[in-house]
């Protein structure tokens, strides 16, 4: 079987690699006398034109011959051989006498006849051209019948012949079992990102494009269609994203005209449907009666429109379909839906959706259902999820509302619920229409703390942090919760920063606020700034009562953000298993509540508990999802640092080019946005692949660096966090009184904890510093603090310094034991340059040690390979780009340069190399 080289597939063509290597397959077999058939289906818009365009492209020496079915000529006999034929009508003396009279009279007179004689003579023509022929037939479906019979014939018969038949032909239409298809079906998440790339303009936000990917489904026309369709305010943020495919669009008016084919009572029931997407099949029956819904749909079901899902409910097939329905209804017939859904609609549970098919059938006074309507969302358990949205709902109350204050604060609720829900933009949006009402000073308070928490997360810290502080102002006179969380809040802005001298500033500017009868909430926020800034102070045993106070506080609460403040108290009292219970509760319990916008924080304090506590591989798996909720709600500033995180992985992992790759991103975002924190992190994981590869000089520079406010890679915690690398790269480059000062800032924090990992990485540390004589006892004593604790991997890191001092104290024997441990330990991390290091102390300490490697992966790259380690475990190269965070494009690419370093041709033979 002929192979295709990827370099000749279409770059436009995003996400179709496998469907063009069939095609070019055909074509490669066309040219050898191999010819074949293929029937592509797909939706519309799914791209089937596209490909037959593709084979096109790439059937330069063929003659191309082409062809489109359509409903006007459907009827006419041979109009479709009529067009498809005529380029080579010329070569009909090269056919016998018989054929060419019945295919001219065919073609001529619209005279099929019957039997073979004109199929036979279709395929026979073909055939005689001279050149190998490409034949695309597009909505061949649409094509009259003795043309299609007579091309389906032709295409049976194509072995031997210099021949490819390429149809194309909707997903819903009725073709031949016995021709090969090839499926089109809808994009993944990262063509359409792709395609989005290819299309959008420049200026087009990361929160704008998650919204489009969304309505789009996959569906590449749609994508187009949207980006198209996009207003320059809804570029800039100022409106809301589209919600529906452009009417009028091509991909509206091909669902438009699936529907018109449809009885008009199977029209009716799919605009309930469309109304409301979460209607049971219970409920649907109920509201149809004395009709039988399920008979009644039983149309849409045969034309492919709508499908089961979930055992209890239909839905539509193709989602952007919905809003064809509901547009496509009059006005009256839509009012007349949401009143007969209001009606059946009777349990508590569906409040809201009773409330808001009301307010949508204009079933009483407009004042009267904005209430109903914004109570009903007021109640509402989740921010996302449900129908309809709480943003949407009270969104839909304002706009029934005439008293502007009343209509303000329910715009300012719609966008705090948009916002929460991951919306960003149409949060944003909502916002703007705040600008044209006269508001009070709560609802000013309540737009500013929006608008700041929105730049918090994806604008520049120094500017969030000055609109959070005048939200707290705004909102002190009526509402100190609110106020507090305000402040703390605009405290974060300072901390992301690295200021260390504007936090200390908001706390005790929220100090003066506290009262002995404030919520359990409200409390434990002020108790958490109070000991963070006694921290920050250097004041540890100050802190550590308000940091308890915040953690007992914690069981009381129920926001995912106040518990990941807890989470953070726990941190700095060095209790991590504490931390990561209470940080993964605020996970839990901000997917439970739907507040999307909140996961990509919360996740960053699991994250810190788990580095801690040594679990590579779960802040692997936490970082890449948390980087992917905030790149999908535009949360810039979560994302860089999320970037870190997955850079230190890489360190650890001796993955140098990633690292290095990850690292990079997350600067150029810190410098951008003003992230101390991010910088620091992404050096720290720079020096931690420094010291990894022995450039300790470099090591050191880069950790010097995270100990600057002045610029956006310092930060006071990362430089407390990150000391043990730097007493370590010090030491080895002559800043030994660097290291003893850094240290003793190590030494305050260390000793007001309980934590037997923070207090072995100081003993380590001291050790390191200590003369020969001392040293063994104080690595010792770090040793039998690490076994108390979580982290295997600087339990390691001990080891292996504790090894190569006592191999250079000439105690090779005793320097192998721990050697040894730390190697295996290594191993199990995959942490390559870590082994490499190893292995070399054991080689110095007198033991002969194998390459971990097969000799014939040492032709690979660090990089290549781990992909290789991973294809050969079994998995896919999608499984692969999303352990390394890669794209399948990069994995792909590496892994055809994998095959030619190793001369190989095979998974399969790369699983016995590596075995």
């Amino acid at each position: 079987m002929s192979t295709v080289s990827p370099v000749t597939r279409s770059p436009a063509l995003h996400g179709r690699d496998a469907e063009q290597d069939t095609l070019l397959r055909l074509l490669d077999g066309a040219r050898t006398g191999y010819g074949g058939a293929t029937l592509l289906t797909g939706a519309p818009g799914t791209g089937k034109t596209a490909m037959l365009d593709f084979a096109v492209e790439h059937a330069g020496d063929f003659v191309v011959l082409r062809a489109r079915g359509t409903e006007s000529e459907s009827r006419l006999p041979c109009a479709g051989l009529h067009g498809l034929l005529r380029p080579v009508m010329d070569r009909l003396p090269a056919l016998p006498p018989a054929q060419a009279a019945v295919l001219a009279e065919a073609l001529e007179l619209g005279a099929a006849g019957s039997g073979l004689a004109l199929p036979a003579a279709v395929l026979n023509l073909l055939g005689v051209v001279g050149r190998p022929v490409l034949a695309c037939v597009d909505d061949v479906h649409h094509l009259d019948e003795p043309s299609r019979e007579a091309l389906f014939f032709a295409a049976r018969r194509l072995a031997g012949e210099p021949i490819t038949l390429l149809f194309a032909a909707d997903d819903t239409a009725v073709v031949p079992d016995d021709i090969p298809a090839l499926p089109l079906g809808g994009l993944t998440d990262e063509a359409c990102r792709r395609l989005i790339d290819d299309l959008a303009p420049p200026e087009l936000t990361e929160d704008l494009r998650t919204p489009l990917m969304e309505l789009a489904c996959g569906n590449p026309l749609a994508v187009g269609e949207l980006i198209g369709s996009l207003r320059p305010e809804q570029l800039t943020g100022a409106a809301a994203p589209p919600e529906t495919l452009p009417q009028g669009g091509r991909l509206w008016r091909a669902y438009a005209q699936r529907l018109a084919r449809l009885p008009g009572d199977t029209a009716r029931l799919l605009l309930l449907l469309a109304a409301d997407p979460d209607l049971d099949m219970l409920t649907l029956v109920r509201a149809t009666e004395p009709e039988c819904a399920l008979t009644v749909l039983e149309p849409a079901e045969r034309a492919g429109v709508i499908v089961r899902v979930a055992g209890d409910r239909y839905d539509f097939r193709e989602r952007a379909m919905r809003p064809v329905v509901y547009t496509g209804a009059s006005l009256a017939r839509r009012r007349a839906a949401h009143r007969l859904l209001a009606g059946v609609l009777e349990h508590d549970h569906q409040r809201l959706r009773r409330a808001w098919h009301r307010a949508a059938a204009l079933d009483g006074s407009g004042e009267r259902l904005a209430v109903e309507l914004a109570a009903a969302a007021a109640a509402a358990a989740g921010s996302h999820g449900g129908h309809p949205a709480p943003f949407l709902a009270f969104e839909r109350a304002a706009e029934l509302t005439a008293h502007g204050d009343v209509r303000a604060a329910r715009l300012a609720a719609a966008a705090n619920r948009a916002w929460q829900a991951g919306l960003p933009q149409r949060a944003r949006s909502l916002l703007a229409r705040l600008h044209s009402l006269t508001v009070s000073e709560e609802v000013r308070g309540q737009a500013e703390l929006i608008h700041g928490s929105l730049e918090l997360r994806s604008g520049k810290t120094g500017s969030a942090r000055d609109e959070l502080l005048a939200a707290a102002e705004w909102l002190l006179g009526h509402d100190r919760g609110q106020a507090v969380r305000a402040l703390i809040r605009a405290s974060e802005a300072s901390y992301l920063a690295g200021d260390n001298h504007r936090f200390l500033a908001t706390a005790q500017r929220a100090a003066a606020l506290r009262r002995p009868d404030d919520p359990a909430a409200t409390q434990l926020m002020f108790e958490y700034l109070a000991g963070t800034a006694a921290t920050f102070r250097g004041r540890h045993r100050e802190a550590a009562d308000p940091l308890r106070r915040v953690v007992e506080l914690a069981d009381s609460v129920h926001s995912p953000s106040v518990l990941a403040w807890a989470g953070a108290a726990s941190l700095l009292l060095g209790d991590d298993a504490q931390a990561l219970r209470l940080s993964t509760r605020a996970v839990e319990t901000a997917r439970v509540q739907g507040a999307v916008s909140m996961l990509p924080q919360v996740l960053d304090f699991v994250i810190q508990a788990e580095v801690w506590m040594g679990r590579y591989g779960s802040v692997t798996a936490n970082a890449i999802e948390g980087l992917r909720l905030a790149q999908e709600s535009g949360q810039l500033n979560s994302a860089a640092q999320h970037l870190a995180w997955l850079a230190m992985t890489a360190a650890v992992e001796g993955d140098e080019e990633t690292c290095r790759i990850r690292a990079g991103s997350a600067i150029e975002l810190a410098g951008a946005h003003d992230l101390g924190i991010a910088g620091a992190l992404s050096n720290w994981a720079l020096a931690h692949l420094d010291l990894a590869a022995g450039r300790h000089a470099d090591a050191a520079k880069r950790l010097r660096a995270t100990a600057r406010i002045n610029g956006t890679n310092g930060h006071l915690v990362v430089r407390v966090i990150a000391t043990p690398h730097f007493v370590e790269a010090a030491v080895r480059t002559g800043g030994r009184k660097q290291a003893e000062a850094a240290l003793r800032v190590l030494d305050r924090w260390v000793g007001s904890t309980r934590s037997p990992d923070r207090l072995a990485l100081a003993a380590r540390c001291h050790a390191l510093l200590a003369a020969p004589d001392d040293a063994e006892d104080l690595f010792r004593s770090a040793l039998d603090l690490h076994h108390q604790g979580f982290s295997e991997f600087e339990t390691a890191r001990t080891q292996l310094l504790f090894g190569s001092a006592l191999r250079r104290n000439r105690r090779p024997g005793a320097a192998r034991e721990h050697l040894h441990s730390a190697l295996e330990t290594f191993e199990r991390f995959g942490a390559r340059l870590w082994v490499e290091q190893t292995r070399t102390e054991l080689r110095g300490a007198g033991e002969a040690v194998r390459s971990p490697r097969p000799r014939a992966a040492e032709k690979l790259t660090a990089q290549q390979f781990q992909i290789a380690r991973i294809v050969a475990e079994g998995a896919t190269n999608r499984e692969v780009a999303a352990r390394l965070f890669l794209s399948p494009r990069t994995v792909e690419h590496h892994l055809r340069n994998i095959f030619t370093k190793l001369d190989i041709r095979s998974r399969v033979e790369l699983v016995r190399l590596l075995s």
